[in-house]
């Protein structure tokens, strides 16, 4: 009798402890989470800072001005990329090519190197969900046999290699026109637009977008929906199914669907029918413009930086260049991806995605909480106490090696800032995500000043500048500066340009969650 009522006054006790009280309390069992450090970065806490030139614009540009602005928390990689960082990503592209051509043989059929769903779904995150999967599952975990003696494994990867009428002393060597990297990015902006946002539609709209539907289905041959998902006006999936045909998802814009003729069910799906259409696909080679070295300087010889400067190992720490804006931002995304699919893949939640620096996150790191110091170390000065420059420029009258520097020079070379970030000025230029305008200061907000422009390839060159920081081993000392600001074109690649990644911080700041 005792034991029964001591266990009745526990299960009471268990029961009145989980009774809903009414109260807002929010969401239980939700642990507590803390954002680890990526690797090769440095955290970067929020501040304000007087962003622009402490001193007269020497060139008087007028491309700058001061002005009081405020960023956020976020990490930035404490050097540029390196060449063997950036062989990675091309290494990564090359590899997936090769295992898609074993996958399908180079006839286009099946082979017999198929593997699980959950493999092939770590190749291609762009399927995540999707069960019904149409394409070989490529296997990450075999190692590729270059060096492989079976006839029909070599002619399946004989599409990568340059062919024989092209070869130099018959060296056998990959094809680098043929690393295409295939990626997606959601334009939020365009998201954001009050014309694009989502309005509740009538009835009547929703059967006439079901009709245009069904006649656009087999429009020029393209398959937009197997019938199994419904028909537009707010069902399941009013576009193919990706799973059918991975062709469909996010493959299209406005400009595209217009030509197809669904012009009118297209602008119900921007209206907030479909998100897909924010979902943008981009395809581009990714090995960098080794030919920069010597198309940059036309009676100069560089030919020996050309054909070693990214491969060979002596490089590995140097810093990448002759890479586009565009391959930089590809190189972000890819590195998003490689992360995000790993914390997934060991139960962890995602993080922010990698990408390039604003100009104003850029401007912030170098200055390395100094505000009102015209170079990354603090000082008025390019040389330190003991006459010795401070980072690799052009210095005096054109001495390269007075700073001890020729070309580029390792990517830890020279003291770092304050924060700890090495070549926030000197070594290579760096791109920014921000479209270059000469009055950008003036209309830019000062809480996390952003001006961004999605230049296509047929828009006049003027809009497709984009910002470079920092100045590079060719520059003279005003491009040094953290004020200092000029461009280069997203869709060139220079000798003296490349980058580094930054990604906003989860929170406030460090120390909020204890």
């Amino acid at each position: 009798m005792k034991k029964l009522v001591v266990i009745s006054s526990l299960v009471a006790l268990l029961i009145s402890c989980n009774q809903r009280t009414g109260e807002l309390v929010g969401v239980t069992g939700r642990e507590q989470w803390y954002q680890p450090d990526p690797f090769g970065t440095l955290y970067i806490p929020m501040g304000s800072f007087h962003m622009g030139p402490d001193d007269e614009e020497t060139p008087m540009a007028h491309t700058t001005k001061t002005r009081m602005v405020s960023v956020q928390a976020f990490y930035i990689d404490d050097s540029e990329i390196s060449n063997n960082e950036y062989r990675q990503f091309v290494y990564w592209v090359r590899d997936s090519i090769a295992r898609k051509l074993l996958a399908y043989g180079s006839n286009g059929q099946a082979e017999d190197y198929q593997i699980s769903q959950d493999e092939f779904l770590q190749m291609w995150p762009i399927y995540k969900g999707d069960n019904n999967l149409q394409d070989p599952y490529i296997n990450w975990e075999t190692k590729i046999r270059w060096d492989s003696e079976d006839d029909d494994y070599r002619a399946d990867l004989q599409p990568l290699y340059l062919p024989e009428g092209e070869r130099f002393y018959n060296r056998k060597e990959i094809d680098t026109r043929k690393l295409n990297y295939e990626y997606y990015r959601i334009d939020i902006r365009l998201a954001a637009s009050k014309s694009n946002r989502f309005r509740p539609q009538k009835s009547a709209d929703i059967q006439d977008a079901a009709h245009e539907y069904k006649k656009a289905e087999y429009i020029n041959g393209v398959h937009l929906n197997d019938g199994q998902n419904g028909a537009p006006g707010g069902l399941s999936s009013p576009v193919g199914d990706p799973s059918k045909d991975p062709k469909v998802l996010g493959t299209y814009n406005v400009k595209d669907q217009e030509a197809l003729g669904m012009g009118n069910y297209r602008e119900r799906q921007r209206n907030g029918v479909d998100r897909s259409i924010f979902i943008v696909k981009d395809v581009i080679n990714v090995y960098p413009d080794t030919l920069a070295w010597v198309h940059d300087y036309t009676y100069s010889f560089n030919e020996p930086m050309t054909n070693m400067y990214f491969w060979h190992p002596a490089y590995d720490n140097y810093p990448v260049v002759g890479v586009s804006w565009k391959q930089a931002r590809a190189f972000s995304i890819w590195r998003s991806l490689l992360l995000n699919n790993y914390l997934i893949g060991t139960g962890q939640s995602i993080v922010n995605d990698f990408r390039l620096p604003t100009e104003s996150e850029w401007e912030y790191a170098a200055r390395g909480g100094l505000d009102k110091s015209p170079y990354p170390w603090g000082g008025p000065y390019i040389r330190n106490s003991k006459g010795c420059f401070l980072g690799n420029f052009k210095p005096i009258r054109g001495s390269y090696i007075d700073d001890g520097g020729f070309h580029t020079v390792y990517i830890y070379s020279y003291n770092p800032n304050d924060y700890g970030l090495y070549c926030m000025a000197g070594n290579v230029a760096e791109w920014t995500s921000n479209a270059f305008d000469e009055s950008a200061y003036d209309f830019e907000h000062d809480l996390n000043p952003d001006y961004v422009y999605e230049a296509q390839e047929k828009e006049a060159n003027v809009l497709k500048r984009k910002v470079i920081r920092g100045g590079s081993w060719k520059d003279i000392g005003f491009y040094l500066q953290v004020s200092s600001r000029t461009y280069e074109y997203q869709d060139t690649a220079k000798c003296y340009v490349g980058f580094r990644n930054v990604m906003t911080y989860l929170g406030r700041a460090k120390g909020d969650e204890f």
